[in-house]
This record gives structure tokens, C-alpha cells and sequence, in this order.
């Protein structure tokens, strides 16, 4: 599988046997205008990047916001373009490159169905089930849960989340919560051609405002919950609300599933296009009192995972537990389950895999423990939102004898409005409150750490509150403060193996620096679990898909 080295990303995955396609049939379905000669260009493929482009492929040039992607042509043409696909003033620029042109006025929009049609993956085509999640916190987890069940119930599974893409039992790390169109319908032929059934996607909101779903037909769309978080996307949450709404049109998705736990998805429910069902979590809910279709009541919270019983209104139910801890997560299960039964998987099929048993997933970076039995037990978290810190602090407060310590940093050059809250959540959650850096990008991360700290001494001024730069040292210290008996919540960097500084990713893995930690300070620390991280010298993920552990 060829390699994206040059980037330091993940490579863009293409079918093995790609249809090939008439440039001039191309231009005659989308109503493109050509400027050169198109009588014998065939194409394999659609790019919108040269870095990741391959001979045979048409090259899409967009408008950025400081430069046209058409500036790029000539170098396409030298890696194998046949073809440019943009726009007017792009077609002018892309000229001297020497490739025939097709015209269309907007390449971004029309990217989703030229690359349908190009990898033939769009409604109506032969293509696994999809079910594609959104909502602000636990797209993710959804996402995985979805995949776990599929493959309990012996479905060979595809996956694409913010954390992995996963074939047939393969994985790749993942470059975007959701990847470009282009990306994602070749992913989708290539799964095709591994015989993958079913697919789970996370659909961020992004992608939905940006194109990068379109073209595709979700059979199930799932909605979690909506909370402050984006607001550096979107003017406000009303817009960041109709971003996420736009999946349940009769365009984007056939069924819905829909979380009422958040008071957000009420309104999804009294907006959505096509036909839904629902399903509760009174334990969380805004609104426990919530009318749905189906219940999730939790049974029990322990650290090895959450049971929780599954009820439909005709009086169903299933008892099963998901494999990490929190009342969230069984409402994330809960939901999982309930899409698959809208995806036409049997009751009585899934009430054999999991009645009575457990969930088997594996939920990269999703309140993961890494400590032993011994000790404080440090849980990694990919949570960055201030909701999300309510509900996972919640969950090891209920797990936790002792006192707990969150470890935490935000973001840089993203929403910094939700960075007080952050601070706040996260004080009101903790016994102990260490803050640090995470990925500080192009911003001052001693400015990040200060408007953390002002918005937890504003909620507690007297509050135990200490600051750490480095993450690597503040782990350290952090252990140094509690004690056998007491937790750790390290949010923010969850299953990513680097940080972002100055647009330069370094290796980085929260996991196995806590790890180092515990047994620095002298508690027992297991053999991990999880797929081993990236080598340091490969930076992220520019390696062939490698198998899960």
C-alpha cells in the first residue's frame, strides 16, 4: 500500500481494481464545460491533494482562502494527473500546465457526486450498510460500539472515526473525523472490494457544511447529543445545530435513531426529514421523564464496564454491558443497538450476542485505563468538551473511593470560548485539578493554561488547582499527588500518538507516558492492551494498514 511519507499522514486508501472512466463522459454528466483535449483521457480516481495524488487520477482544484488549488496543477501533471477538474478563474490559472480541463462552478459542492460516480459508490450502487453518527460527544465511541456488535454478530466491518479507519480487521490512523469526499468514496470501494457488509462512519458537522458526505445514502443515521463545542466553526450554536441537523434529510440518510438525552435531540426529532425511532437515558437525560421508543436503564457501574438493560416500548428488553465505564457509554451503546435494529439486523440476533454478555469493543482513548490493580487507577480520555467532562468525571467519581484528580489541557486555535467553562466543569468534577499543555498548534500555550485556570478559580477559588508544562512532566507530578485508591482523568489526548506544536506533529502518547509514570513511582503497571502506537520515527501513521491486537 503506497505511503503519504511526505506529509507525515496517514496514506489515502484506493481500490485495488478502480473503474476507469471517460474524462468526456465525466463532463457530459455533470454539465461540465472541457477546455482541451478530453477524446481519449481515461481516469482511475479523484484527488483534491498532489501530495497524495496517483498516476491515472484527475486532480480537483478549489479555492482556498489564500490560494487556488489550480496553482498546484503543473505539479499534478508531474505525479500522473491526466485531467483538472475546477472551477472558471482555477481553468485560467491551471492552463499552463497542460492538461485538459474540466470546468464546473463549484468543485467543492460537486466534489461528493463526481466522486460517487467515479468510484460507483453512491446510492443505488452495490456498497455495504452504512450508518453514520453525529452529535457533539460520542460519535466516536457509537462509531466503535457499532463495529464491536457487527462483528459479534460475525459481520465483516468497515469503520471510519475521528481515531481509525478500519477494513476487515485492518487499521489505519485516521486524518480527519470525517475524511474528504474524494477520500471517503474510495475508501468505501475499497472495503467494497475486501468484502466488507457493513460501515460504520462519524459524521462530524464539519462534514456536513463542508461536503465531505456528500454523495452518499446513509441507511441509519444516529444522533447523540448536542453541547457547547465548535463555536470557532459556527456563529453560534443555533447555526452549529442546523449544521448537524442537515443528516436527517431524506438526501443524507433513510432511518434515524435519535438520542433524547440532550434537549437538542427533541428538536432533531421534531425537525428530521425521515422516519426515526427514539431512545432515552433517564439516568442522564435533561429530561428523564422523556417519551421514547426505547429505554437504557443502568443496572451497574463498576470499573470493568457499565451494564445497562436495553427495553422498547412492546416490551423488549436485553441485558448486556458495555466494556468502559459511565452511564454515557451504556446510552452510547443503547443507541448503537438501536441502529442496527433499524439497519435490519434481527432482534433475536443481537439479543444472542449480547444477552446476558458483554459488548465486545475496543474504544480507542475513551476513558481507557492504563494503571494496574494497584494503585491510583489514571484513565485517558479523547473527551475536550465541557460536557464531556461532566459525564466522564461523573463516571470515575462513581468508581473511585479515593479522591480524584483530572489532568487536563485545551485545544489551540479552536473554539476558545468553551475554555472557561472547560476549567470550570473541570474543577466542580475533581478533588485535585493539574492543568497543562495539549495541542497548543500557533497559540501561546501559557495563555491556554491561564484562561483555564481563571475559569476554575472563578468557580472554586479555593480549590486545589496546580500548573505543569509539559504534559510529560505533568503526569509526573500528578501521580505524585494521589495515592492507592485515588483516580486520574487525563482528558484531552486520548488514543493520539502526537501533539501539535507549531504545525509540527510529534510523537506523543498520553497512554504510555502515564504508564511510565506509575511505574516510576512505583505502582505495577500492566502490558498494554491497545494496538501498539506508531514507531517515533514514522511521526503519526504513514504506515501500511497494520492488524489490530
Amino acid at each position: 500500500m503506497p505511503t503519504d511519507a511526505a506529509s507525515n499522514l496517514p496514506p489515502v486508501l484506493r481500490p485495488e481494481a478502480p473503474p476507469v472512466h471517460s474524462l468526456g463522459d465525466l463532463a457530459a454528466r455533470f454539465g461540465g464545460e472541457v477546455r482541451g483535449d478530453a477524446a481519449d483521457v481515461r481516469l482511475t480516481g479523484l484527488t483534491l491533494a498532489t501530495a497524495d495524488l496517483r498516476a491515472g487520477e484527475a486532480f480537483v482544484a478549489i479555492r482556498g482562502v489564500n490560494r487556488h488549488g489550480a496553482e498546484f496543477a503543473a505539479a499534478a501533471a508531474e505525479k500522473g494527473a491526466v485531467a483538472v477538474i475546477t472551477d472558471a478563474a482555477g481553468a485560467d490559472i491551471a492552463a499552463r500546465a497542460g492538461l485538459p480541463i474540466v470546468v464546473v462552478d463549484d468543485p467543492r459542492a460537486a466534489l461528493g457526486d463526481l466522486s460517487a460516480w467515479v468510484y460507483g459508490t453512491g446510492p443505488g450502487d452495490d456498497i455495504p450498510l452504512l450508518f453514520g453518527t453525529t452529535g457533539t460527544n460520542g460519535k466516536t465511541s457509537v462509531s466503535h460500539l457499532l463495529e464491536g456488535i457487527l462483528n459479534q454478530l460475525g459481520v465483516v466491518t468497515g469503520l471510519s472515526s475521528t481515531a481509525e479507519r478500519h477494513i476487515a480487521g485492518e487499521v489505519i490512523v485516521s486524518r480527519l473525523t470525517t475524511p474528504e469526499a474524494s477520500e471517503f468514496h474510495a475508501l468505501l470501494a475499497l472495503m467494497r472490494e475486501r468484502g466488507v457488509e457493513a460501515v460504520a462512519v462519524e459524521v462530524s458537522a464539519q462534514a456536513l457544511s463542508r461536503h465531505r458526505v456528500d454523495g452518499l445514502l446513509f441507511d441509519v443515521a444516529g444522533f447523540t447529543n448536542l453541547s457547547h463545542d465548535h463555536l470557532d466553526d459556527y456563529a453560534d450554536m443555533d447555526e452549529y445545530f442546523e449544521a448537524k441537523l442537515a443528516l436527517f434529510r431524506p438526501d443524507r440518510a433513510r432511518r434515524a435513531v435519535i438520542s433524547l438525552d440532550s434537549a437538542p435531540g427533541a428538536d432533531v426529532a421534531a425537525r428530521s426529514e425521515i422516519p426515526f425511532v427514539t431512545v432515552v437515558t433517564p439516568a442522564i437525560a435533561a429530561d428523564p421523564d422523556a417519551d421514547a421508543d426505547w429505554t437504557v436503564v443502568i443496572d451497574d457501574e463498576r470499573q470493568d464496564g457499565t451494564a445497562f438493560t436495553l427495553t422498547a416500548r412492546d416490551g423488549r428488553s436485553l441485558t448486556t454491558v458495555v466494556p468502559v465505564i459511565g452511564r454515557h457509554m451504556a446510552a452510547n451503546a443503547g443507541l448503537a443497538i438501536v441502529m442496527l435494529l433499524e439497519g435490519g439486523y434481527a432482534w433475536d440476533d443481537l439479543s444472542a450476542a449480547l444477552g446476558g454478555g458483554r459488548i465486545d469493543a475496543y474504544l480507542p482513548g475513551r476513558t481507557q485505563r492504563v494503571s494496574g490493580d494497584r494503585g491510583p487507577a489514571v484513565y485517558v480520555d479523547f473527551g475536550h468538551s465541557p460536557d464531556a467532562f461532566e459525564k466522564t468525571l461523573a463516571a470515575v467519581r462513581h468508581v473511585t473511593p479515593g479522591r480524584v484528580l483530572m489532568l487536563v489541557g485545551a485545544d489551540g486555535d479552536r473554539d476558545a470560548t468553551k475554555r472557561h467553562d472547560m476549567g470550570r466543569t473541570a474543577v466542580e468534577g475533581s478533588d485535585v485539578l493539574v492543568i497543562t499543555d495539549h495541542h497548543p498548534r500557533f497559540e501561546d500555550p501559557d495563555s491556554i493554561r491561564a484562561t483555564l485556570i481563571d475559569g476554575a478559580r472563578r468557580a472554586r477559588p479555593d480549590a486545589e488547582i496546580h500548573e505543569y508544562s509539559p504534559p510529560e512532566r505533568a503526569i509526573v507530578e500528578a501521580v505524585k499527588l494521589v495515592g492507592d485508591g485515588d483516580a486520574i482523568l487525563w482528558a484531552g489526548p486520548g488514543h493520539q500518538d502526537y501533539r501539535d506544536v507549531r504545525g509540527t506533529r510529534a510523537p506523543y502518547s498520553a497512554r504510555e507516558l502515564a504508564r511510565r509514570a506509575l511505574a516510576e513511582a512505583g505502582w505495577p503497571v500492566p502490558e498494554p492492551t491497545w494496538p501498539v502506537p506508531y514507531p517515533p520515527d514514522r511521526i503519526i501513521a504513514s504506515d501500511p494498514l497494520r492488524p489490530v491486537d
